[in-house]
């Protein structure tokens, strides 16, 4: 799946470096790498400090995401010493979608509903920011880029209880292929251990049959990630994401 791009929003685009596709125009940057680069030595650390200054130049972070089956194996040593730090590791889960599809349960006073319009957007954008301490304005602008990019190949999903958004999903297709994958599913504290994202991930799945759609995939962090394995999804392998900031190295 490592390349294939979602529609991209105005005003973002992608460009070929050699091996990478470097993804421009987002709240960050982002290098997308095959799982074998080709390089070694000198002539990869030139590739990875030519990313980091590209996006330097540009007074933005950039993104560059590992997989534990990556070559060549010293590639994260190079990353960390060309001032990339490491985020908190996942694990990448892939999941039968019609195993999973069913009719969402969720709990008495929850309603679950797709959503499109920028109100809903920003109402998912500030729940977010609440939850991560994150800026509202980067998911919001975000969803909205790909909503309008490729309003057929997202789906953006809220569960409301009392009129507030307690937790978010969507669904991202990815035309030409068999999967899909799964990003999102906050739960604000207080709803959490509910079977809140368990029905997300219900009602996801249900649009994604609905698609064509034969394989699931998220990259899960360690809160998502045993329930996934309960529904059945089964580790691929594991992910890494390497972040530069400006003022980093």
């Amino acid at each position: 799946m490592r390349g294939v791009l979602p529609a991209l929003p105005a005003g973002v685009r992608c460009e070929r470096d050699g091996p990478l596709l470097r993804v421009v125009g987002h709240f960050r940057g982002f290098v997308i790498a095959p799982r074998d680069l080709g390089l070694s030595g000198a002539g990869l650390d030139r590739l990875i400090v030519r990313q980091r200054d590209y996006f330097a130049a540009r007074g933005e972070a950039v993104e560059w995401k590992t997989r534990a089956h990556d070559r060549p194996g010293d590639l994260t040593d190079r990353l960390r010493a060309a001032g990339f730090v490491p985020g908190k590791p996942e694990t990448v889960l892939i999941g039968h979608a019609a195993d999973t599809a069913g009719e969402p349960v969720v709990p008495a006073g929850v309603t679950l509903r797709r959503v499109a319009e920028d109100a809903d957007i920003r109402r998912i954008a500030v729940m977010e920011s609440g939850v991560w301490g994150m800026d509202w304005r980067r998911l919001h602008g975000f969803l909205n880029g790909q909503i309008a990019a490729a309003p057929d190949d997202i789906a953006v999903l809220v569960a409301e209880a009392d009129g507030q958004v307690v937790s978010a999903a969507w669904l991202v297709l990815s035309p030409g292929t068999v999967f899909a994958g799964l990003r999102g599913g906050t739960t604000v504290p207080a709803w959490r251990g509910r079977g809140i994202y368990r029905a997300l991930i219900a009602a996801r799945a249900r649009l994604a049959v609905a698609r064509g759609v034969e394989y699931l995939h998220v990259d899960a962090s360690e809160d998502s990630a045993p329930t996934l394995r309960r529904l059945g999804f089964r580790a691929a392998t594991t992910a890494t994401p390497w972040i530069w900031t400006p003022g980093d190295s």
